[in-house]
């Protein structure tokens, strides 16, 4: 990465269905699906930011004690020019009904082994969804 980079630090949540499918979301305006999710404010933790992203764009109330760590990758980000983005990652054992709001614009079920045709967030792309195909049919919670 160039020194003129910039580097956004997000929190993302790993939500799967019984059927093994993963959660995506496209925000308003833009193409990419990705993990639900957002940037870490200054002096925030990761998991607080998360909760308060899924809160915020799909209603979810979760608490730290619903989230499993599961890494960091950094990827290009999917709508930022010049910009990556380094990303905590979190699974969610389970969650209640998800209801679009804030800035997301659609949400959609993805099967991780065969993602379709939908435009794919590079973080999503290269590191979740093999992440999540790897351990494909094992309880990650």
């Amino acid at each position: 990465m160039g020194e003129a980079q910039t580097i956004l630090r997000i929190a993302v949540a790993i939500i799967r269905d019984e059927a093994g499918r993963v959660l995506l979301v496209r925000k308003a305006g833009t193409r990419a699906f990705m993990q639900p999710g957002g940037k870490i404010e200054a002096g925030e933790r990761p998991d607080a930011a998360l909760c308060r992203e899924l809160a915020e764009e799909l209603r979810l109330q979760v608490s730290s004690a619903d989230l499993r760590y599961i890494g960091e990758a950094e990827a290009p980000a999917a709508n930022e020019p010049d910009t990556f983005v380094h990303a905590e990652i979190f699974e969610i054992a389970q969650c209640g009904p998800i209801v679009i709001a804030a800035e997301i614009a659609e949400a959609a079920w993805v099967d991780p082994d065969r993602p379709a045709t939908i435009a794919l967030a590079p973080l999503t792309r290269d590191h979740i969804l093999p992440l999540v195909e790897q351990v494909h049919g094992m309880d990650l919670s």
